[in-house]
């Protein structure tokens, strides 16, 4: 059977999505890049805003309009909340609960649901030099027990759930073995990790396995709520195969905003984290998410916000325009802010956030980047990403996929990116591919 995949949303989401072409592909099924190959559509779809909603409902269309004959299978968020909806969408046949993704696959084949496969057949769905992507998301941890009063999450994912260490370090054990330079661990609440386990451990307890028990060149972590984190997390940092990028949402940067959102972190407690962080890993990549327009928000607590938002100096941000979500408490909220306002003051934080961003690359001109592969937009040249999140151009016409090389930094460019030379390129080595860089 040939089987396109699709996703939208979170790191979550591309990680549940992999888990399931990695089934498929474990079962002898073809996974194809266009819709109108397959004979099976399946759609991770999302809902964390409305627009997310719209654009689920979007890419179900367009499965069916090029696909007109294949099954659609829908799961993820939106379909979770609405799946009456969905399920009159053209096309979808199936609607799979978030709680039961794991499954999909043994669903649609028919399988029992107690029918296993052990991690040894990753070897038969992926071998080196067959990898298309360079990062691998691996989720450890789904679901959230904080109750934030704009977010859906916790009605569409349930309460926190996680996954035993020994079972995520086999996996990225399996995912070393078929060429995986890197692996991104990504959950919905990254900071709750292990309390829920029978034998109760933490999340500095799981990052310290997995660079103890594994040969893994990077790994990567996805968004972090500032909270929860246990003592001493950020020394995991002098490790330099954790890489320097931190995405810690903040969303509001006023503390009267911040408790009408119920979120469990002020001003001065997030900058004491920020500053903790920093102080371990120099050259970090601090990003966050930023709700703007959120009920109640004032022309001078949005002005607050703004203030201390350019204070942290962030490398990115996330901007939303709040929208409410039916089953939320804010969505009931009274003094919900003007559209126009909402336009306004996003606009201003996507202003401060291409500002940092620009100061954050410019920091790095002139330095040597350890940027692993991705990507050949054109013919001789080639994108990756830093340890650091920096998105780095390199024009080689060598084979560059999946590997990794140093490049020193020279411009920045309008697209975003960081135009670099590779310093030098060495022999593979390994089934990862990876460079053995060496001075010139």
């Amino acid at each position: 059977m040939r089987v396109f995949l699709g996703t939208l949303g979170c790191r979550l989401n591309e990680s549940e999505i992999e888990s399931i072409g990695r089934a498929f592909k474990m079962r002898g099924h073809l996974l194809v890049d266009r819709a109108e190959a397959a004979d099976l559509c399946v759609l991770n779809s999302c809902a964390v805003t409305a627009e997310a909603e719209r654009k689920s409902r979007q890419l179900v269309k367009r499965m069916h309009r090029q696909a007109p004959a294949a099954e659609i299978v829908v799961t993820g968020c939106y379909s979770e909340l609405h799946p009456d909806k969905v399920l009159a969408l053209p096309g979808v046949r199936r609607v799979v609960e978030n709680r039961a993704k794991e499954q999909l696959v043994q669903r649609l084949l028919g399988e029992p649901e107690d029918a296993s496969f052990d991690l040894e057949p990753l070897a038969r769905y992926a071998r080196p030099g067959e990898i298309r992507r360079t990062r691998a998301f691996v989720k450890v941890q789904d679901g959230c027990d904080n109750q934030c009063t704009f977010c859906i999450t916790t009605v569409a994912r349930g309460a926190g759930r996680s996954r035993p260490i020994r079972q995520v370090v086999n996996e990225i054990k399996a995912l070393v073995g078929v060429g995986y330079v890197e692996a991104v661990i990504s959950g919905v609440h990254l900071g709750s990790y292990g309390r829920d386990l029978e034998a109760a451990c933490d999340l500095k307890q799981l990052i310290e396995a997995i660079l103890e028990q594994t040969s893994l060149r990077r790994l990567r972590l996805s968004s972090l709520e500032p909270w929860d984190i246990p003592a001493g997390f950020f020394q995991l940092w002098r490790d330099p195969r954790l890489c320097g990028h931190l995405h810690m949402p903040l969303q509001a940067g006023c503390d009267d905003t911040l408790r009408r959102m119920a979120r469990r972190t002020r001003k001065s407690s997030y900058r004491a984290l920020v500053d903790e962080a920093r102080a371990c890993a120099p050259g970090l990549s601090l990003t966050s998410d930023i709700i703007v327009g959120f009920p109640g928000e004032t022309e001078a607590a949005f002005e607050e916000s703004l203030a201390y938002v350019e204070e942290l100096d962030f490398a990115h941000l996330h901007v939303f325009r709040y929208s409410p979500r039916p089953g939320t408490l804010a969505a009931g909220f009274s003094d919900q802010v003007e559209a126009r306002d909402k336009v306004r003051r996003s606009r201003l934080m996507h202003a401060l956030s291409e500002a940092g961003r620009r100061r954050f690359h410019a920091a790095h001109l002139g330095a040597v980047a350890e940027v692993l592969f991705e990507q050949s937009p054109r013919e001789g040249s080639w994108q990756g990403l830093s340890a650091n999140n920096l998105r780095v151009a390199v024009d080689c016409g060598a084979e560059l996929h999946n590997r990794v090389a140093r490049v020193g930094l020279r411009e920045q460019c309008e697209d975003g990116t960081l135009r670099g030379e590779l310093c030098s390129v060495g022999e593979e080595t390994g089934s990862s591919g990876l460079f053995e860089t060496k001075k010139r």
